[in-house]
């Protein structure tokens, strides 16, 4: 770590004992570490080509065909990923009782893996399928064994990783094969995350507004927030006048809200400042 982020870093470790609990949203920051590619670069633009829409998934037959042969590959990554340093420093800071719970934008479940015990999905999770028409739910490891029964030679190939399980997989997918719903016969398989162009399940927002109503300040950590599920939560606090803090390396889209920001490596910095506010909050 760089000593110039050293005071920037006892600030944040300030600010959050001075504000505690906190409410922390994070973003694809957090699980870098862990070997997820995140989307979005220093200013906020795409890295990549952007996601999977849900019209797209919903309306064509063609896209589920590319999807899903993409993700029989690429899942494997975020299937067997591990929980990071940053997981584990913000579960540990849940246990001292810095941090009031987790609103996360990422969907790898690693936030609870790690330990931490509230914890709202705000895109929902990725190791899970549901039907779209008889909204029957199951393991997304059993839906990849189906699809791999049905597909070996694909399930064989190798490609760079992607983010959220997906992978840098070109060419023909017309003879990729996706069966219907296993339970109905005629509903469509997605993974149950909300896409772009898809909308967050009201009782999970409202869910993860009172979380934000329970605590005393607001700490981004990991995420640019350029999409309105996550900024709102921003708006909100900043409307009600509550502090907020972001750890993220490179601009974000709530940069003129904040009362703290750090621009730091993630892992280290979050690993530092729980092992440190471990100590002082053992001392109280």
């Amino acid at each position: 770590m760089e000593s110039s982020s050293y005071p920037a870093l006892e600030a944040l470790g300030e600010f959050i004992a001075a504000h505690a609990p906190l409410c922390v949203l994070s973003g694809a920051g957090v699980s870098t570490d862990s070997g997820i590619p995140d989307y979005r670069d220093a200013q906020g633009e795409w890295k990549r080509p952007a996601p999977m829409t849900h019209q797209a998934f919903m309306g064509s037959h063609a896209a589920r065909q590319r999807y899903w042969a993409r993700a029989l590959v690429g899942f494997r990554a975020l299937g067997e990923a591990l929980p990071g340093p940053a997981h584990l420093a913000l579960a540990a800071l849940e246990r001292h009782g810095l941090v009031n719970g987790v609103i996360t934008q990422n969907v790898d479940r690693l936030h609870q893996a790690a330990g931490s015990r509230r914890v709202i999905d705000l895109h929902g999770r990725a190791d899970e399928v549901r039907c779209m028409h008889c909204d029957v739910r199951m393991p997304r490891a059993a839906w990849h064994a189906r699809l791999a029964e049905l597909n070996p030679a694909w399930a064989m190939l190798d490609a760079a990783i992607a983010p959220d399980g997906d992978a840098y997989l070109e060419g023909d997918f017309s003879t990729f094969e996706v069966p219907h719903c296993p339970r109905c016969g005629i509903g469509v398989i997605k993974p149950d995350v909300v896409y772009f162009g898809d909308i967050v399940p009201k009782a999970r927002v409202v869910d993860a507004m009172a979380l934000l109503d329970e605590s005393r300040g607001l700490w981004v950590v990991g995420s640019s927030l350029m999409v309105f599920s996550g900024f709102r939560f921003a708006r909100k606090a900043s409307a009600d006048g509550l502090p907020i803090a972001c750890l993220n390396l490179g601009r974000t889209r709530a940069d003129d809200l904040y009362t703290l920001k750090v621009e730091a490596p993630l892992g280290e910095s979050l690993g530092a400042l729980a092992e440190r506010l471990g100590s002082f909050v053992a001392r109280r």
